[in-house]
């Protein structure tokens, strides 16, 4: 299992004999240049320009943007909705959570809030975490921190954040790294993970987003 961030939300799950995933693609309008995406499942967290530019994903035969449980191609797919019942105006979002036989995957989204411990159970065991931190819209640093220990997942990849590229007000991943406690760690092109391979705690991966490769 290959997992390549492109920018913001933005990620692609590949997996020999399965069905491969791009999560919350986006458009030109955040800042990111617009990478060449070819998948058969497309998963949107939420309506909005930089996470449901579906169109820049070519090949993809399932588009999924609700709640729900799913098998195609060889993925088990969960999407479980959350909203902040904190807030006034209900802005929903989809958590999705991916079972390549075996490894568990869970993508955020745009999640604002620390989920209910009901929710967090939905999850199950969370192999990697990819969690937004940059605020804005989404959780900040500290929330994400907070959702992190709920979570207990074996691998961390932040999301959502700052970066040269993003024109949108966020905060840079020193917040959340600081937050951690994690002040030096290496950038990766992309992830590889095997099943059973999980460290035994929380580790963080950062991954270069696709034109800083």
């Amino acid at each position: 299992m290959e997992i390549t961030w492109y920018g913001h939300s933005c990620f692609r799950m590949m997996e020999r004999g399965v069905a491969s995933i791009v999560t919350d693609p986006f458009d030109a309008s955040i800042g990111y240049t617009v990478p060449r995406l070819r998948a058969d499942i497309v998963t949107i967290s939420h309506d909005a320009p930089g996470h449901n530019a579906v169109e820049n994903v070519k090949g993809a035969s399932h588009v999924l943007t609700r709640p729900g449980e799913y098998e195609i191609g060889g993925v088990f797919i969960t999407g479980i909705e959350t909203y902040n019942p904190r807030k006034t105006e209900v802005r929903r979002n989809v958590i999705f959570v991916f079972d390549f036989d075996g490894v568990v995957i869970c993508h955020l989204g745009d999640l604002d809030h620390v989920p209910t411990q009901s929710q967090i159970e939905q999850l199950g065991a969370v192999d990697v975490l990819m969690v937004p931190v940059g605020g804005g819209e989404a959780l900040d640093s500290s929330q994400a921190a907070e959702v992190i220990s709920r979570i207990e997942p074996g691998i961390v990849i932040p999301m959502h954040y700052k970066t040269p590229a993003c024109h949108l007000d966020l905060a840079p991943l020193d917040n959340f790294l600081k937050e951690m406690g994690a002040s030096e760690v290496e950038e990766q092109s992309s992830l590889k993970v095997r099943a059973r391979s999980q460290p035994e705690e929380t580790r963080i991966v950062v991954l270069k987003y696709g034109n800083s490769k």
